[in-house]
């Protein structure tokens, strides 16, 4: 067991990453849970094609609302508190809705709300999360300390929460989100657990919380190389948005594969992930943060063109393998070379302009797939991402030299 735990969580990295890692892991565990539980919650009060589309919608707002808010106050507050109080917050609302599921006194209307307070609060943690990595890990060790914290997202999240979510719910709606609460409250003990080493005060006057952003918002404007970042995964997202935003209605009508089979799409995608995990180290000793972003995005791209021309589930679901195998380590070199540029002082500002450029990307996306769908066919938003994927590529293949190296590059001033 040890053998596992060095190779999990090397030694070298400290206690802190441990706490962190296996708090990680536990909320991760809890949100997978809630991918299954939330919808079939959702489905069986109503059958109202509106109110099904709004519960996605009151998750994916906050991050757009909330996320320049949510890092202004990381970088003005203790990240660590601030984690571990929202995840209580969550825990109590799960508690809340679990007790009123089991007593039959929920609404449509306590639903939509609850889930929209689960994901606002979700944003001011994950944003929080993210900045406490670099406090406990040393540069040179940012790639492999992510690439552990990613792999709990794939491994848990995406593989082992939904399943557990979906047989918890067929036993009762109650369990499903009762045991989700409790994750959740573990999850917030765990992170009490960290010790950070000592932040700088706040220096200066305290200014309105709109002059903070601005400033996180100027930096990321004037920092070229993460300015290049945040506009690749933005316009990625848009693209990516478009494609896997009418994914459920390819899987079943273009490939045939049915209700089931659209779970097995994800399923393999997730096994990529696990791959991109296991192969993480030795691809990053081999090929440098800038090659792998690179040939990355190019992954992406021709993804697109090859599910646009199949209609072969033989075919796509190596190519869904394929493309979760580069999600995590995109997902991990990405997010490594902000943390290497940006200062301690700006990581919430900075990681929340990323976060609000994700899911904007995806909110932007998601339109323009519906609507090319309506018109043109399932495969129509699949050609509208290979399409505007390989032109951004082209505009962007010489500055992402640079990005790997953005941590070299002078700071703003």
């Amino acid at each position: 067991m040890s053998r596992i735990g060095e190779v999990v969580a090397p030694a070298r990295l400290g206690s802190g990453f441990r706490w962190l890692l296996a708090s990680s892991w536990t909320s991760n565990l809890g949100d997978g849970i809630a991918l299954a539980a939330g919808p079939l919650l959702v489905a069986s009060m109503t059958d109202d094609a509106f109110l099904v589309a709004l519960a996605a919608t009151v998750q994916w707002l906050p991050p757009l609302l909330f996320g320049l808010l949510a890092g202004a106050l990381t970088d003005r507050l203790d990240r660590r508190l601030i984690v571990a109080t929202v995840d209580l917050c969550r825990a109590v609302v799960l508690a809340v809705l679990t007790l009123t599921v089991a007593t039959d006194a929920v609404s449509i209307v306590a639903v939509l709300a609850a889930l929209f307070v689960l994901a606002t609060a979700e944003v001011f943690a994950d944003n929080s999360a993210q900045t406490l990595l670099p406090m406990l890990v040393v540069r040179s060790d940012l790639a492999v300390a992510n690439s552990r914290m990613h792999t709990g997202f794939v491994t848990v999240n995406q593989l082992a929460g939904p399943p557990l979510g979906a047989a918890l719910f067929t036993v009762g709606a109650a369990w499903a989100l009762g045991v989700q609460a409790l994750v959740v409250l573990l999850g917030a003990v765990l992170v009490t657990r960290v010790v950070l080493p000592p932040r700088e005060p706040y220096a200066g006057p305290r200014r309105a919380l709109r002059h903070d952003i601005t400033e996180g918002l100027r930096w990321v404007r004037h920092h070229a190389a993460v300015r290049t970042l945040v506009l690749t995964i933005t316009i990625f997202n848009v693209t990516f948005g478009a494609a896997w935003s009418v994914l459920v209605l390819y899987a079943t009508e273009r490939l045939g594969l049915g209700e089931i089979g659209f779970g097995l799409v994800t399923t393999v995608s997730a096994a990529g992930g696990v791959a991109g995990t296991l192969a993480y180290g030795w691809i990053t000793r081999r090929v440098s943060l800038g090659d792998l972003m690179r040939i990355g995005l190019v992954i992406e791209t021709l993804t697109h063109l090859a599910l646009a021309l199949t209609s072969s589930p033989w075919v796509a679901l190596p190519v869904f393998f394929v493309f979760g195998a580069h999600a995590f380590v995109w997902g991990t070199t990405s997010i490594t070379v902000r943390q290497r540029a940006v200062p301690q002082p700006l990581q919430g500002r900075v990681g929340s302009v990323n976060l609000v450029g994700v899911f904007g990307g995806l909110v932007v996306g998601s339109a323009i797939g519906g609507v090319l769908a309506q018109h043109a066919g399932v495969t129509a938003p699949f050609w509208f991402a290979f399409a505007g994927s390989a032109v951004f590529v082209v505009l962007i293949w010489r500055s992402l030299r640079h990005v790997a190296h953005a941590d070299e590059l002078p700071a703003p001033a």
